[in-house]
């Protein structure tokens, strides 16, 4: 069962102040509680002028519980705004990547990643406190797993409202187990909420893709393709990660969006 409404934990991180020094501050605190010792999973994130959201992901992430060692790594791609000093005010690595770019900032990310696991995040999500318990728990107990991907509900920032976007997720659902019977699964994995073996992933050319395609999914196709494993679909509530509908909005709105990827489902 999805939730009807934003659960109070999220609600309360979603409206961080980013700017509050105190903000920086417990970022600073819960992060150097989850990075102790070598990292055993690393968390890219890109970022492009993402000053209002990205403490906000930060704090959601470094309040995480889990058994592994962790390490964050920010991939600032040009931005413009505040995004790289507000970073590494909380003592977390900031790198840059020139070239502009969805796939070049996430190759970036990877090439200095030092765990195991690479979880994929985005600077306008929030992460429920399992999640990388729940995303890595499959790679780490079954070598024939070769990628994760999860499910995401929208915190909405337009017009449409929540119970609305209730209903669309589980359209979406449909969505994507019509794409794993008859289309490719590869097609769910999302850069906001996936994962895979670092050294698997590097042996296949990280995120790179034939134009026309997404560097998540393509990348998850390529491990397949490797023979390093299947996909796997974490249905856990518990990691149920909650993003904001900008993309949705930048579509044209939920209607117009949804006639977009339809019409990509069907190859128009």
């Amino acid at each position: 069962m999805r939730p009807i409404s934003i659960p109070p934990y999220i609600s309360q991180l979603f409206n961080t102040n980013p700017a509050a020094t105190t903000t920086s501050s417990l970022v600073k605190e819960r992060y150097q509680q989850l990075s102790k010792g070598e990292p055993i999973v690393s968390i890219v994130m890109p970022a492009y002028n993402e000053e209002a959201n990205i403490l906000q992901t930060l704090l959601s992430l470094s309040n995480n519980d889990t058994q592994w060692p962790v390490e964050i790594i920010v991939v600032n791609n040009n931005s413009k705004d505040k995004t790289e000093e507000m970073v590494l005010n909380t003592g977390i690595p900031c790198i840059r990547e020139t070239q502009q770019g969805i796939t070049n900032a996430r190759n970036a990310g990877l090439s200095v990643a030092k765990g195991m696991y690479i979880l994929n995040a985005d600077a306008d999500t929030i992460y429920p406190k399992d999640w990388i318990e729940e995303m890595v728990k499959p790679l780490a107990n079954n070598n024939q797993i070769c990628s994760v991907y999860g499910r995401f509900s929208f915190i909405p920032i337009g017009s449409t409202g929540r119970l609305t976007y209730f209903f669309y997720e589980y359209f979406a659902d449909l969505m994507r187990w019509i794409n794993k019977l008859f289309r490719d699964e590869a097609m769910n994995a999302y850069g906001f909420n996936s994962g895979f073996r670092r050294e698997q992933g590097l042996s296949v050319e990280g995120f790179n893709h034939p134009p026309g395609t997404n560097e998540d999914g393509w990348l998850a196709l390529k491990l397949r393709e490797k023979g390093y494993g299947k996909l796997f679909y974490v249905t856990n509530i518990k990691a149920l990660v909650w993003t904001t509908d900008r993309r949705i909005q930048i579509d044209g709105g939920l209607l117009k969006g949804t006639i977009k990827r339809l019409k990509r489902m069907i190859g128009l």
